[in-house]
C-alpha cells in the first residue's frame, strides 16, 4: 500500500507539473498574439501620446493637432512611425507579461496552500499582476527606448536621424553602450508594476461582473471580452500616465539631460508645472479601450484554440 501511495503521489505531482508547464506555454503564446492585436489597433494613439509628452511647449495645441500635423507632413504612414520596434518586441513583451502573470498566480497558490477557496481574490490577482511587470520590464525598456526615439524623429522640424529600429540600437550602443539602450528602465518599471496590477485585477473583476448567473467567466462572449479588456486598459492608464511621461522624456532626451527618474520628475515639474505629468492623457485613454480590448480578444480566442490543441 505504501508503495502504491508513493507511486500515485508521484504521478499526481508529475501530472500537475505537466499541466502547469502546458498552461505556461499557452499563456506565453496567447499573450504574444494578444500583443500583436494591441499594436495594430493602438499604435497611432501611442504615437500621438508620445509626441505630446516630448514636444517643446507650443509645438502642438492638443492631440488632434498632433494628428493633423503628422498627416500633413508624412501621410497616414506617419501615424505608424516607430511601429516596428513594438511589433517586433510586442510578442515577447506580452508573451512574457501573460506568462509572468500566470507564474504570479502559481506563486500565490504556492504560498497559500491552505486555501478556503480555489479562486484567487482581487488582492491576490493584483499581486500577481504587479509581479508580472518585473521580468517583462527587461524586454519592454529597450523596445520602448527604440520606439520613442523613432516616434519623435522629425518633431519640431528636426531631420531624420535613424532609418529603422536596427539603426536606432546601433546608434544608441555607440552613444553609451548597453546602458543607453536600457535607459528608462526604472521609469518603465514604475509605470508597469502598478499599471499591470490594475490591468489584470480590473479585467478579472470586470469578467466576474459581466458573467451571467450560472455561467463561468471563461464562457464570456466576444462583446463581454471587449468590454472587460477595454476597462482593463482604462484602469491601467488611469494611473500610469505620470511615470509614462517621465519614461518618454528620459528615453527621448539627449544623453546627460537627466540623472535619473527623480531628477526627470523634478526638472519636468520645475519647467512645465505639475500638469506636465499628465501630458498625453487624452490619446492614452483614447487608445486604452480599443487597444486592450483587442489584446484580450486575441488572448482569449488564441487560448481557446490552444486548449483544443494540447
Amino acid at each position: 500500500m505504501g508503495t502504491e501511495t508513493a507511486v500515485d503521489g508521484t504521478t499526481a505531482v508529475e501530472t500537475s507539473s505537466s499541466s502547469s508547464t502546458a498552461n505556461s506555454i499557452k499563456a506565453f503564446i496567447a499573450g504574444g498574439f494578444g500583443g500583436v492585436c494591441a499594436v495594430l489597433v493602438g499604435h497611432p494613439f501611442d504615437l500621438t501620446k508620445t509626441r505630446l509628452q516630448t514636444a517643446a511647449p507650443g509645438t502642438y495645441t492638443g492631440a488632434l493637432d498632433v494628428v493633423k500635423k503628422t498627416l500633413a507632413r508624412d501621410g497616414v504612414k506617419g501615424m505608424y512611425r516607430g511601429m516596428v520596434p513594438p511589433l517586433l518586441g510586442v510578442t515577447p513583451i506580452f508573451a512574457v507579461s501573460f506568462w509572468a502573470y500566470d507564474l504570479g498566480k502559481n506563486l500565490v497558490y504556492t504560498f497559500t496552500p491552505k486555501r478556503d477557496a480555489p479562486a484567487l481574490s482581487t488582492t491576490e490577482v493584483t499581486a500577481a499582476g504587479f509581479f508580472s511587470a518585473i521580468p517583462t520590464t527587461l524586454i519592454t525598456a529597450p523596445v520602448e527606448r527604440a520606439k520613442v526615439v523613432l516616434q519623435v524623429q522629425g518633431q519640431g522640424g528636426a531631420g531624420k536621424q535613424y532609418s529603422g529600429v536596427l539603426d536606432v540600437f546601433k546608434g544608441l550602443y555607440k552613444e553609451g553602450g548597453v546602458r543607453s539602450i536600457f535607459r528608462g528602465t526604472t521609469a518603465t518599471l514604475a509605470r508597469d508594476a502598478p499599471g499591470s496590477a490594475a490591468y489584470f485585477a480590473a479585467y478579472e473583476v470586470a469578467k466576474k461582473q459581466l458573467t451571467p448567473k450560472g455561467k463561468e467567466p471563461g464562457d464570456l462572449d466576444l462583446g463581454a471580452i471587449v468590454v472587460a479588456g477595454g476597462l482593463a486598459g482604462v484602469a491601467m492608464w488611469s494611473i500610469a500616465i505620470p511615470p509614462d511621461v517621465l519614461k518618454s522624456r528620459i528615453q527621448s532626451a539627449p544623453q546627460g539631460t537627466y540623472s535619473g527618474f527623480a531628477d526627470c520628475a523634478r526638472k519636468t515639474i520645475a519647467s512645465d508645472g505639475i500638469g506636465a505629468l499628465w501630458k498625453g492623457f487624452v490619446p492614452a485613454m483614447a487608445r486604452a479601450f480599443p487597444a486592450n480590448a483587442a489584446t484580450f480578444v486575441g488572448v482569449e480566442f488564441s487560448r481557446k484554440a490552444l486548449d483544443k490543441l494540447f
